[in-house]
């Protein structure tokens, strides 16, 4: 036979939150990776650019946390998209939907951002067709090359 006692409300509330309390603690206990187990994250771009002029146009790695790769500008190229990245948004976002933007024309300059950012990856494209897109390139500066007539302005 068993006996089952009835505990007072106030002594079963009290053991549902430490067990509410022991449950919270083993999800919010470290990833393996940030005890040393896996290799840190890096943040890795590869920057294509085509049609921007001379100097200008090629293929560029970028890494970021620690700097480096053969990106002619890696600590303003890190700044800058560090700059635009906030939480849930990306520093790499598109034009709006229905945005109106200024029908003006920025050139044939193109570029290609892949790789990962902010642990997620990108996968992301530029161009100078209308008003919108060519302040999103000029934004990246200098991530990606001054074109236009800012840099005429520079020389």
């Amino acid at each position: 036979m068993v006996q089952v006692t009835r505990l007072p409300a106030a002594a079963r509330l009290l053991g549902a939150a430490a067990l509410s309390v022991a449950s919270l603690a083993s999800l919010s206990a470290a990833h393996p990776a940030a005890a040393g187990t896996e290799a840190p994250s890096v943040d890795h771009l590869t920057v294509t650019v085509r049609d921007a002029g001379a100097g200008a146009d090629g293929t560029y790695e970028l890494y970021c946390h620690p700097r480096g790769g053969d990106h002619p500008d890696p600590d303003g190229a890190c700044a800058v998209a560090e700059r635009d990245t906030r939480w849930g948004e990306g520093a790499f976002a598109p034009v709006p939907e229905g945005s109106v933007c200024t029908m003006q024309y920025g050139g044939p300059a193109t570029a290609h951002v892949t790789g990962t950012w902010a642990g997620r990856p990108v996968d992301v494209t530029y161009d100078r067709r209308d008003g919108c897109e060519i302040s999103r390139w000029d934004r990246m500066v200098p991530l990606l090359p001054e074109v236009g007539s800012r840099a005429r302005g520079r020389s």
